[in-house]
């Protein structure tokens, strides 16, 4: 047998030269094998002084060496699949990884034996779920399983089977597994990260890189509830995978949507080393599954993180050359247009418009928003609640052409209430966008057919919308520049063609007016310096926005809500619509534009903004009335029903519903976070807005103030 072994590994000198380092040494002692002591090796583990992949180190030696790592852990390797610890099927794991795309990732299509699978499945139902819902994710969990160590005995003896599988994930023969595959240097085994999450109807997890802490390599083990184990991709919950691409700074970002989707499959393992500005992935959402219906992608997932202080291999962290998709989160920038010059201290204290104003406003606004007793009224209940919510804020013509010409487009796109339940092409509704760099044509002639919903839809692409990344920010689309798309001057507003130019002219014409912004100047007690403005449209099953905050600066936020209400028909789906309740106002589709308190900057992002969502839906969305605004400023109820919370463990400030026709103000404080939730496929069409930021200047200045200043 030590003959064979040689013969392998190379000649002796050659063994004698290679660097290990036995059980218990210290890192850096390098000890050499001579022959005569190689029988010795049974009750020993050897660990690999590893030299990384980055340094040109031959991958295919690593895996000859392989073949001298015995391990002393046998009941670990029988709960494994057989020969997944040969060195042939390491070596082609090994060459997978090293060679697959975008990111290097593997997958095991068979990781434990089927009969403790099936165990740990059984057992995992029964552990309680917590559902949770973040601006990044829904999803049911359980806690951590390393927390398993401390429940009592008996309850410990019921969960026998997962207690075995998860000591065999973090058993030091399948971390050095993991080692020899990935390169990824030494892992822990005293720090385990794992849970059970189960995704059903409406569960979902957007685009991130898992860069936080000590993480070395993450893992999902599948484990889906369905007849014989069999998922079809066609009911979502694939993991996605996205190349990079050079944001505007140079900064690797992922692309809008993913090159590689895998399918969940029973007892699959999919694993890939955690790296800033490369591991962008996702989960697609879930549509099957809720009342009814037991479908669910059941799953372990987890980290390896790397070796933790007083462990063998444990090298101080280091900091990467490029930033977190958290940490970009935590930092925006915006270059504001700015106005032309004028008066802006009398701007800061006018209290009326002028004639010329309100004559290009009233072919915009609902002439009750205009006059001076109303302008004033919600002045004073701005300054009080820095919010407010104006219901039918354009006049009636624009509103009556723009509604219906919204549901069609969503229809014409594939993207309406009559289509089947299913997530859309990431082309559904905008022009055929390939990554930066390809070509159009080989592009979509070439597209994998695993990944068939990047592939052209069977409706003919919309030039009138593009789509806006970064997705590990936010995922919409926005109207083709205006260089494609000249925009000529219509009067009335609502004489346009198609409900594109309606909302082009609200984006071009309206919101970076002079005449709004001295409208805005009374309304909100603050005047714009300077402005950005876009038209939106959030597509069902694909689109959203993730919390970011301003870290320095005030913001006027003005959201104009376009979200067509729905008619009372029946679709598809066999589902009668009432305009008056709809699932947009009980947040099963999402949607909702939310602003969150500042968080302690040391959370995990994953975990400060979790909540139940039956909390969520009963307590921190209040339904909104579809009660019209009259034009009485008297009798006039302002919609500024944008809801403070006062529950200390909610940081959930400011909730808003979908809705068409409704003029969302916001004085946004610095650090305070803002988000749209992804929109659901289950809704019946796509959230519209006209979305503006107006850079501020200081209050009106208090009369306090004023008498400290003569004092």
């Amino acid at each position: 047998m030590d003959q064979k072994i040689l013969r392998d590994m190379g000649r002796v000198e050659e063994w004698n030269t290679r660097r290990y380092l036995r059980k218990g040494a210290s890192r850096g002692t390098r000890r050499a094998w001579p022959p005569h002591q190689i029988h010795q090796r049974k009750q020993c583990t050897i660990y690999f002084v590893e030299k990384t992949y980055q340094e040109n180190i031959d991958p295919a030696k690593h895996i000859k060496r392989l073949k001298a790592v015995v391990d002393d852990m046998p009941s670990s390797s029988s709960s494994f699949a057989a020969n997944l610890f040969d060195h042939n099927t390491i070596a082609a794991h090994n060459n997978s990884y090293h060679n697959n795309s975008p990111f290097k990732h593997s997958v095991i299509d068979k990781l434990f034996q089927d009969d403790l699978l099936s165990k740990v499945k059984d057992e995992c139902l029964s552990i309680n779920f917590t559902e949770k819902q973040t601006d990044i994710y829904k999803v049911h969990q359980t806690g951590d399983l390393a927390s398993l160590n401390y429940i009592k005995p008996e309850e410990r003896d019921q969960l026998a089977n997962l207690l075995t599988l998860r000591d065999a994930l973090y058993s030091a023969q399948f971390r050095n597994f993991l080692r020899v595959v990935t390169g990824c240097g030494p892992l822990s085994g005293i720090k385990q990260d794992m849970s059970v999450n189960s995704y059903r109807k409406g569960c979902h997890l957007l685009n991130h890189d898992d860069v936080i802490s000590s993480r070395r390599v993450s893992y999902i083990l599948y484990m889906p509830i369905t007849p014989r184990h069999i998922w079809r991709k066609e009911w979502g919950g694939a993991l996605e995978l996205y190349p990079v691409i050079k944001g505007e700074d140079g900064t690797p970002v992922p692309d809008v949507t993913p090159s590689k989707i895998i399918p969940p499959s029973w007892n699959q393992f999919v694993f890939f080393e955690v790296q800033p500005g490369k591991s962008f992935h996702s989960v697609e959402e879930v549509i099957v599954g809720g009342e009814g219906d037991n479908r669910n992608r059941l799953s372990i997932s987890g980290w390896f993180h790397a070796a933790q202080p007083g462990e063998e291999g444990y090298v101080p962290e280091q900091n990467s050359t490029y930033k977190s998709s958290r940490e970009q989160l935590q930092t925006t920038s915006i270059e504001f247009r700015p106005y032309t010059p004028t008066d802006e201290e009398a701007l800061a204290f006018a209290t009326t418009l002028s004639d010329d104003h309100i004559a290009f406003l009233s072919e915009f606004l609902n002439p009750v928003y205009l006059q001076p007793r109303t302008m004033q009224a919600l002045s004073a209940r701005f300054v009080e609640e820095s919010s407010l919510e104006l219901h039918q804020f354009l006049n009636n013509p624009l509103s009556q052409a723009l509604q219906p010409r919204l549901r069609e487009l969503d229809v014409k796109d594939g993207l309406g209430p009559d289509r089947p339940l299913t997530i859309p092409n990431h082309t559904a509704g905008v022009a055929w966008q390939p990554p930066t760099g390809v070509d159009r044509a080989s592009y979509f002639n070439t597209r994998p057919h695993s990944n068939d919903r990047t592939r052209s839809p069977s409706f003919s692409p919309n030039p009138n919308w593009i789509i806006r990344g970064p997705p590990h920010k936010w995922r919409y689309c926005t109207l083709s520049p205006k260089s494609l798309h000249k925009l000529e001057a219509v009067t009335p507003r609502s004489a346009h063609a198609s409900p594109v130019e309606i909302m082009r002219s609200l984006q071009d014409e309206l919101f970076p007016s002079d005449a709004f912004r001295a409208w805005l100047a009374i309304v909100a007690g603050l005047v714009p310096m300077g402005w950005i403005c876009e038209a939106r449209r959030f597509r069902p099953g694909l689109d959203y926005t993730l919390a970011t905050s301003e870290a320095n600066e005030a913001r006027l936020d003005v959201v104009l809500g376009l979200t067509p209400e729905l008619c009372d028909i029946k679709g598809s789906r066999g589902n009668s619509k009432d305009v008056q309740t709809n699932d947009w106002q009980s947040s099963d589709w999402g949607g909702w534009e939310c602003y969150m308190a500042p968080h302690n900057e040391d959370d995990d992002p994953t975990v400060y903004k979790s909540g139940n969502s039956s909390q969520l839906r009963n307590e921190n969305i209040r339904q909104r009335s579809s009660k019209s605004n009259t034009e009485d400023a008297d009798q006039m109820e302002v919609e500024e029903e944008a809801d403070t919370y006062g529950n200390d463990d909610d940081s959930t400030l400011l909730t808003v519903h979908p809705g068409f026709n409704r003029l969302l103000l916001v004085l946004r404080d610095e650090k305070v976070m803002r988000f749209v939730k992804y929109v659901s496929a289950s809704a019946e069409g796509s959230r519209w807005d006209v979305c503006a930021e107006y850079e501020v200047g200081a209050l009106q200045p208090d009369d306090d103030d004023d008498d400290a200043q003569e004092g």
